[in-house]
């Protein structure tokens, strides 16, 4: 782009492109930045004004509607006599048609193993991965085959909450899960540092599960929970693309500062056509050990009401409970320190309510059952 100190005549030009709205809208083609060359000269003893414009849109017609806009803001100023223009238009790449074509779903991830469940959430803290890691357990103490891959890449929990701290063996160029409370658990958390930042831009990330997804030897299993990271990124949009989804549970605590982005992670599955499978929410009452009164720190019934009114199913809830954060930080999760105590029971009506989910998704899609 030429610089407006050439000729003092440039000034005027620009001052005249600004006047110049894009079509529909009230932004001008400057700040758009659809300006690409300007420059004054003289042409057979007249000031003749030569533009060259560059606009990104789908629309083909706005090149001529711009061309005859920009010629006539031109040719009205004093010391302009011609205006040459000239419009390139560009239809712009839609950032979603590039990414589903760079992550495109490959049929060979995943075989042998039955339904893939994502346990989502739309915001951190929420105890998503506490819920993934005795969800997990649950499912197996039920007798189903289960693994539980960690794609929270940012801040991988699940080895805390499993008490693994060994690095995974390779065999056959295959990442070996490890084995614990009858789940077989993937982490990154496995392979980095525990004070290691994760600072990676989009496309690392996307590697990242791409190797957790095809580089593990998962063998054959009923339920692989992904426990994702908060959020609607780039870890969301490379699983939904890669692999079949059998649906994705929504994690959240009761109030509304946590169900305003929950609700925004269900519409992002929605889009992507991921049947949600229901919500559930967290630390959804303290019950008094003394005297056993119910108090709702983060308001009662949150979940439950913005379940309603978004059309999907109410899993359960689970308390706020000292004894679930103490299996979170000991490695043994409580589902599996108390398998008969009322938070297994907890978890297991949430777990029979999501098998009931993924039972109607397959039967009205069968494709995403990937055996």
């Amino acid at each position: 782009m030429n610089t407006q100190d050439n000729d003092p005549r440039e000034a005027l030009v620009w001052a005249a492109l600004k006047t110049v709205s894009f079509p529909g809208m009230t932004r001008d083609i400057v700040s758009f930045g659809f300006v690409r060359e300007v420059a004054v000269f003289d042409e057979d003893g007249s000031a003749t004004a030569a533009v060259k414009l560059k606009v990104n849109t789908h629309n083909p017609g706005v090149g001529d509607t711009l061309r005859a806009a920009t010629e006539e803001a031109l040719v009205a100023l004093k010391d302009i006599s011609r205006a040459r223009v000239s419009v390139e238009v560009v239809a712009p790449v839609k950032p979603e048609a590039a990414q589903q074509k760079a992550i495109a779903a490959d049929p060979s991830l995943l075989k042998g193993i039955k339904y893939v469940v994502a346990i989502a959430s739309g915001k951190g803290g929420v105890g998503k991965s506490t819920v993934a890691s005795n969800l997990a357990v649950r499912l197996a103490q039920m007798g189903h085959s289960v693994g539980l891959m960690d794609a929270d890449i940012y801040g991988p929990s699940v080895p805390l909450m499993f008490g693994i701290e060994a690095r995974p063996r390779v065999i056959d160029e295959k990442l070996l899960p490890f084995e614990k409370h009858g789940v077989r658990v993937m982490s990154l958390g496995f392979v980095l540092d525990v004070d290691t930042p994760v600072i990676w831009r989009g496309p690392m990330v996307m590697k990242a599960i791409e190797q957790l997804l095809g580089d593990v030897a998962w063998g054959e299993l009923d339920f692989l929970l992904v426990d994702l990271p908060p959020g609607t990124g780039d870890a969301q949009l490379t699983l939904t693309q890669k692999v079949p989804l059998s649906g994705a549970l929504i994690v959240s605590t009761p109030q509304d500062v946590a169900l305003i982005d929950a609700r925004k992670g269900l519409a992002m599955f929605r889009k992507v056509n991921v049947p949600v499978l229901g919500m559930v929410e967290n630390m959804s009452g303290f019950a008094c050990p003394k005297c056993g009164e119910v108090s709702y720190i983060f308001k009662q019934d949150g979940a439950r009401h913005t379940a309603e009114v978004l059309d999907c199913r109410f899993l359960g809830g689970i308390p706020l409970d000292p004894a679930i954060v103490r299996g979170g930080d000991d490695g043994v999760p409580v589902v599996a320190a108390d398998p008969d105590g009322a938070h297994a029971l907890a978890f297991g009506k949430i777990a029979e309510a999501m098998i009931e989910e993924v039972a109607k998704e397959a039967k009205k899609r069968p494709s995403f059952q990937i055996l």
